[in-house]
């Protein structure tokens, strides 16, 4: 995985670095992508091709890093004021205090677009670059990410119920989480039924991690987070924690992630792979 993490970070350079973008703007944007953070999307879908035998190319490569760009391009506007208002991100000062509000704001704007230049820049049949570019905006705006925001925000200070708390997750962080699963069946040619099926593994593995990070948002520090920890709180905000308890929520990020391994399994992606390790890296019951 260390790998495929250089790869990312040496392509995010080379497209950054282009002469034809402004300095200014470019960056903004590379001081974010640059700024750390796991890689989680775009290993899980390169983890997931090899896991169904591909040989990994340069178009792959441009898949993972779109829905990087986007993922981190909501970063930088959940920092803003409007939003999270927060100073760290990462471990660093966030996009608007490194710069200045406006150039986070574009930055930001530019990585929402940007990864629909590499998806149609991929050396991919053009069936298969349609097909991606509609679930990545369909992860990423009304239907996904920017849908879940505006419920999140609208759901602060109230008693949300379970079943309105999952609803928030699986747009705001479950839908591009999702995906690198549904991407991953689109590039190796399954079916229609195993796509589906990924997209439902997918969307259990975004509702383990949202747990997981809401369990993390009370119990980590700002070093392990990289970031101001018990936001979540002060914005009271209905999490799993709340809504189940720690011990609750520990219990079930395990039963997701379990299922998520299972599924995986009866998709004939073999275990004891890297993608599996990392899945059980997630799993605090374990640890």
């Amino acid at each position: 995985m260390d790998t495929k993490r250089k790869k990312i970070e040496d392509l995010i350079k080379t497209f950054y670095a282009r002469e034809d973008i402004p300095a200014q703007l470019a960056a903004s944007a590379r001081y974010s992508l640059l700024a750390g953070g796991k890689r989680l999307r775009p290993l899980v879908f390169l983890e997931l091709l090899e896991g169904f035998g591909l040989s990994l190319n340069p178009s792959h490569y441009q898949i993972a890093l779109a829905v990087e760009l986007i993922h981190t391009g909501s970063l930088i506007h959940d920092d803003l004021p409007a939003m999270d208002n927060d100073d760290y991100r990462r471990g660093v000062l966030t996009n608007h205090k490194k710069f200045d509000e406006a150039t986070a704001i574009l930055a930001g704007d530019t990585l929402f677009f940007d990864p629909f230049f590499l998806l149609a820049e991929s050396d991919l049949p053009s069936s298969v670059i349609v097909d991606l570019t509609r679930e990545l905006a369909y992860a990423s705006g009304s239907f996904g990410m920017v849908a879940g925001q505006v419920l999140d925000m609208a759901g602060e200070g109230k008693t949300l119920s379970l079943r309105e708390i999952e609803q928030i997750h699986q747009l705001k962080t479950g839908r591009l989480l999702t995906f690198p699963f549904v991407a991953a069946g689109i590039v190796a040619g399954k079916s229609r039924t195993e796509i589906e099926s990924l997209r439902k593994t997918g969307q259990q593995f975004g509702l383990a991690f949202q747990i997981r990070d809401d369990i993390l948002d009370i119990t980590a520090t700002f070093a392990e987070l990289g970031k101001t920890p018990g936001k979540d709180i002060l914005e009271e905000k209905s999490t799993y924690v709340a809504y189940l308890g720690l011990d609750g929520a520990k219990k079930a990020l395990h039963v997701q992630l379990t299922a998520v391994k299972a599924q995986l399994t009866e998709l004939s992606v073999m275990p004891k792979t890297p993608l599996f390790e990392l899945i059980e890296k997630l799993d605090m019951e374990q640890e």
